[in-house]
């Protein structure tokens, strides 16, 4: 069976822009996931935003609502950010208890083999501007994969160590490929970018991996 790692960050809206395409391909094809959540850019580089080009963001603010709208998906801006910067500067603060919470979750739903569509639900809120990093919020995201809120974060209390290695395994290996997100490598063979993902499609159909 064909392998397929996901390297996917809850900051990033072409992520966002994946996930359901990406949910679709597991639903589709005979493929084993491995859903592999990292940190974005703004954590793993705290100066890519000050150092980088004007143009950068002016264009990000364009296109993904123009993707968003030729994909049939909502789109509004993040309340909150999950990053906490400062965006006319592009200065990242030092800790980010929102985005780290997100991606402890999506860990701990791994152990239910549901990470995929806890992002999947949870960015659907993030990306779409609704209520996201509070606890009522969390808990309603949870309880429609049938899962608990208070059972996920027992889990990452007993586990820290575990997911603090998971995610440095992750970042190392999504550097192998590329650095950006989102990333889907198929038996090593990487795919960049939500606007790839036609062509991940096309390369499972060459491998005859669609369910009968």
């Amino acid at each position: 069976m064909p392998k397929l790692d996901i390297y996917w960050s809850f900051r990033s809206p072409y992520s966002y822009l994946a996930i359901d395409r990406l949910v679709s391909i597991r639903e589709t094809y005979a493929v084993e996931i491995n859903f592999r959540p990292v940190r974005p850019l703004a954590m793993r580089e705290p100066d890519f935003f000050e150092r980088g080009r004007k143009q950068f963001l002016p264009y990000l603010f364009r296109d993904v609502p123009r993707e968003a709208q030729r994909l049939g998906l909502g789109f509004a801006l993040p309340t909150p950010d999950p990053i906490n910067m400062d965006m006319v500067s592009g200065k990242v603060a030092p800790d980010q208890p929102l985005l780290m919470r997100a991606m402890d979750l999506a860990f701990a739903a791994e152990v239910a083999g549901k990470s995929l569509d806890f992002a999947q639900a949870l960015s659907h809120r993030i990306w779409t501007g609704q209520a996201w990093a509070d606890d009522d919020a969390l808990s309603d995201v949870t309880a429609q994969l049938g899962l608990e809120l208070a059972t996920l974060d027992e889990w990452i209390a007993e586990n820290r160590q575990e997911i603090t290695t998971t995610l440095e395994e992750n970042e190392a290996s999504q550097l192998e490929y590329h650095w950006g997100v989102p990333l889907m490598v198929l038996d090593g063979e990487p795919f960049f970018g939500q606007d790839r993902l036609d062509s991940l499609v096309w390369r499972l159909n060459e491998m005859d991996a669609k369910r009968g």
